[in-house]
């Protein structure tokens, strides 16, 4: 069990402990985690800092990595501006990006060529510290990233169309869902991964921070999302049914283990 609470906007003790409850309400037992210890703990994201650090030094040493000072506005003004080609990064062509709802990065600060724009002080490779900028890490353009997943077969995904420099660093703080999951891995030893389709380019741009980093890529599960009456995946954005919701409705572990829900839930 590994806690994920690295927004501290949105992470607070008492929603950890609830869905722990939860889970084990559900049936669901692990033998490590923050409750229990273990070989590789602490096993909460906030408290694994200075891997994700040790992380983004290494990117950082090895050439992958650029400063941004894009703003989400900056970003979402871009989709809708031509771009010339040839100018590195991915082309802003519109799509947005599924991970973070946010337009493909067009490749604004990468021009800069290892200098963060409008930054007075040092350059990339005398900064100690990510914070107050944002990391983006340089995907190769062009660049296959093939993988076979357990569940759905062959996947294909080419860096600098299908997906564009990502941020694995943020200017709060914290590190991204990229890095810390890749990191997290890593250290402590994950050789399957199974999560939900929508993660599929998320896994392609984990493939690429293996590879820079020198790490082995775990197998990949890829399943089919819960979803709703209207077809969209259950998620708090939707105000979709928790499993609390359901569960103080009077359902039973073995309706929701089974998909019989009752009719009007």
């Amino acid at each position: 069990m590994r806690m994920e609470d690295l927004d501290p906007e949105r992470s607070r003790s008492a929603y950890a402990e609830a869905a722990m409850e939860d889970l084990r309400w559900l049936g669901i037992r692990w033998q490590e985690g923050p409750d229990k210890g273990g070989p590789f703990a602490p096993y909460a994201q906030s408290r694994r800092r200075g891997i994700y650090l040790a992380a983004w030094r290494k990117l950082m040493q090895r050439g992958f990595l650029f400063p941004c000072r894009c703003s989400r506005k900056d970003l979402e003004a871009a989709v809708g501006a031509p771009h010339e080609s040839g100018m590195g990064g991915a082309q802003s062509n519109g799509k947005l990006d599924p991970l973070d709802d946010e337009p493909i990065y067009p490749g604004t600060c990468r021009r800069f060529q290892g200098h963060a724009p409008q930054l007075p002080g040092p350059t990339v490779s005398e900064i100690e510290s990510p914070d107050g900028l944002n990391w983006r890490f340089r995907v190769p353009d062009g660049a296959v990233v093939e993988f076979e997943d357990r569940n759905l077969g062959p996947q294909r995904f080419v860096a600098g169309r299908d997906f564009g420099d990502f941020v694995v660093w943020r200017r709060d703080g914290s590190p991204s869902y990229q890095l810390a999951c890749v990191a997290d891995d890593a250290t402590m030893g994950i050789t399957e991964v199974v999560r939900g389709a929508d993660l599929l380019l998320s896994t392609a741009r984990q493939i690429l921070l293996n590879r820079a980093l020198g790490c082995k890529d775990p197998d990949w599960f890829h399943c089919r999302l819960v979803v709703d009456h209207n077809g969209r995946r259950l998620a708090k954005r939707y105000d979709a049914l928790s499993l609390r919701t359901l569960r103080q409705r009077g359902l039973t572990p073995m309706n929701i283990l089974s998909a019989e829900l009752p009719q009007g839930v």
